[in-house]
């Protein structure tokens, strides 16, 4: 498909048919599609739990209060945010950084290539360190002064960041979801679900925070609830 054609296929689907199944592989590769998402600082701070066994998707689906969506799915994938990763994920791109510099000495790095170390080396740990929410707020009250003079990054809580953390995940669910539609498999992303009763069918960290559970499937014709829905475009079209 297209990309047009794609996101125009991609719908919601809430039942799918039972004697047809999708194939894994297929699955995990549009998982892997979902990695090269756009998201912030490339911290990278999801993981993607994808749910073949049939027990598991069982007890998944309970924790979604057997919706059809869910009760009815083939295959499932369980994204989340891990906020509580970003020194490994810091130190991932550091490392990364340093070995596209070819080995050069740290006193012959240009002035790009410094920025590029002390983003993840000086910048992220003062972003993301916290301790019980007081560092945050110090922050936010200084870069809340600073910012009656000039412009400045205002999201240093770890409220804040929480939702950092999930506006990427959201991106790679989508990217995951348009992935899935170009093979023409199906999907629907639920939010109703109990957390916990998740997080214990699937063993997650208890930092864990769950973003999106999106059932994959093919698609019966009363999948579908309708003709798709949109508020018209003039409504929420702003151009300035």
């Amino acid at each position: 498909m297209t990309l047009i054609e794609a996101i125009n296929y991609r719908r919601s689907v809430r039942k799918y048919d039972p004697d047809k199944e999708i194939n894994t592989q297929k699955v995990k590769r549009c998982i892997k599609q979902a990695t090269l998402a756009p998201n912030s600082s490339n911290m990278q701070l999801w993981e993607f739990y994808h749910i073949t066994k049939p027990d598991v998707l069982k007890n998944v689906s309970k924790a979604c209060f057997d919706q059809p969506a869910a009760k009815t799915a083939k295959q499932m994938v369980v994204i989340v945010a891990r906020r509580d990763l970003w020194k490994k994920r810091a130190s991932a791109n550091l490392d990364y950084i340093k070995t596209t510099f070819k080995n050069k000495d740290p006193k012959d790095y240009n002035p790009r290539e410094k920025f590029a170390i002390n983003y993840y080396k000086k910048l992220i740990p003062l972003t993301y360190n916290d301790f019980l929410g007081i560092f945050g707020l110090i922050k936010y009250v200084f870069y809340w002064m600073a910012g009656l003079f000039r412009p400045v990054y205002r999201q240093a809580r770890k409220s804040d960041l929480r939702i950092v953390a999930h506006k990427s995940a959201g991106l790679a669910a989508q990217t995951f979801m348009l992935s899935m539609a170009d093979i023409n498999y199906d999907t629907c992303p639920m939010e109703g679900f109990d957390s916990l009763r998740v997080k214990k069918a699937l063993q997650l960290p208890r930092k864990v925070e769950i973003n999106m559970i999106i059932s994959c499937g093919i698609k019966l014709p009363e999948g579908i609830y309708g003709e798709r829905f949109r508020i018209p475009f003039e409504e929420v079209y702003k151009v300035i």
